[in-house]
């Protein structure tokens, strides 16, 4: 990069924790280019799960979420990104531009940047001990402050949830196309004593699931930072028909759901999850030089 901005190391760097990000199905969805003023993000229509998420909504939200890793990292290293998204309506891959300017690095950057490398999906059993409403209210904060809402199911809610979570598990049983995606992918959940948390946006476009990806970032590595685990569920959001039953049954038809989400107490007798494998940021990074490369 030019014009005073970090160098090229230093923004690889920051992408190294930005592909920490998790996306539906491991897919890591993304591409990145570095130009002479500014980060581009893309979406890579090649990991694309046709039979699962047909609209490539799952990608876009995945998308989210590694941009929001990455804002999150190049300001621990001294850098505020200032985000333009979806900047070309003729290239709707195109979904992020992000121009970076010196930033004094707080306690907080320093701390959510550190979550990154910590936090795992963790798929197994929570623990039974109540999650303080001062750790979901936070969670709801932070997302709110990036244009989504979150809302806990409890009683009658969660149980119009749980009912779909398993009905939309019983359908992709049934799809041969389903099973080979998420037997490549990734694997299956069940909810247990963990709070299950829907975040949801007021539309359901492009950008909406863009925006909905970096709180869904924020959110994890909240949770991560103060001790919590997490799991993203997508099953019963991969399904119309379930996600409709989400939205009348556990958003009172009022928004959009865009993720589900195990948070909780991992047991401490828990071993430490080992992390999931990522692609190496140059396997993702296109340059400039590139023939394909006109966004920079």
């Amino acid at each position: 990069m030019d014009h005073g901005l970090p160098d090229d190391q230093t923004v690889k760097a920051a992408l190294a924790l930005g592909v920490r990000a998790p996306s539906v199905h491991n897919t890591q969805p993304w591409r990145w280019r570095i130009g002479d003023s500014a980060v581009h993000l893309h979406l890579d229509p090649t990991r694309a799960l046709t039979s699962t998420d047909p609209e490539q909504r799952d990608l876009v939200v995945s998308c989210g979420a590694a941009l929001h890793h990455l804002r999150i990292a190049l300001a621990a290293l001294g850098w505020s990104a200032v985000v333009d998204r979806l900047p070309n309506p003729a290239a709707p891959n195109h979904l992020a531009s992000i121009e970076l300017v010196r930033h004094r690095p707080t306690p907080f950057d320093v701390e959510l940047s550190a979550a990154i490398t910590r936090r795992r999906t963790d798929r197994r059993q929570f623990s039974s001990w109540p999650v303080t409403p001062g750790y979901l209210g936070l969670v709801t904060e932070r997302a709110a402050t990036l244009g989504a809402i979150v809302r806990q199911a409890t009683d009658g809610s969660r149980d119009s949830l749980v009912q779909a979570i398993c009905m939309a598990a019983e359908r992709h049983a049934g799809d041969p196309g389903d099973r080979f995606e998420l037997a490549e992918w990734g694997g299956r959940h069940e909810p247990d004593y963990a709070e299950l948390l829907v975040l949801s946006t007021s539309a359901d476009d492009r950008c909406a699931r863009l925006c909905a990806g970096e709180a869904l970032s924020a959110v994890l590595l909240t949770a991560t930072n103060v001790g919590l685990a997490t799991c993203v569920l997508t099953e019963p959001l991969e399904i119309p028909a379930m996600r409709q039953r989400v939205r009348v049954g556990v958003l009172d038809d009022g928004s959009y759901p865009q993720a589900v989400i195990r948070i909780g107490w991992a047991p401490t007798s828990a071993e430490p999850l080992p992390p999931t494998p990522r692609r190496a940021v140059d396997d993702v990074l296109d340059t400039c030089d590139t023939p394909q490369a006109t966004a920079c």
